[in-house]
């Protein structure tokens, strides 16, 4: 894996904004640097990001690396909000039967 986008700027907390504030906020704030760039020509790319809510960074980092001449050819997502985790018996009720 290379690491390939950097921040241009500085941009606003997300939380609290519709799809429509996100992108807005995020526009033009990423890029790939000069020799990462020269890396990049025509190369296929695979986003990774921890957290997907809107998708408005995913959309800025695909523009970032398209601008660079590489292809994105899909992202890879982690998200898992607190309350996707079961505790006590919640956990216990969740496995299956017979083991």
């Amino acid at each position: 894996m290379l690491d390939v986008l950097r921040q241009r700027r500085v941009v606003a907390d997300q939380a609290g904004l519709s799809a429509r504030q996100r992108l807005a906020n995020v526009a033009g704030a990423l890029e790939v640097p000069g020799p990462a760039a020269r890396l990049l020509t025509g190369r296929s790319v695979v986003l990774v990001d921890d957290l997907v809510t809107t998708g408005a960074t995913l959309a800025e980092a695909a523009r970032a690396v398209r601008a660079a001449a590489g292809r994105v050819i899909g992202a890879a997502v982690v998200a898992a909000p607190r309350s996707a985790f079961a505790t006590g018996r919640e956990a216990r009720e969740s496995l299956p039967r017979g083991r």
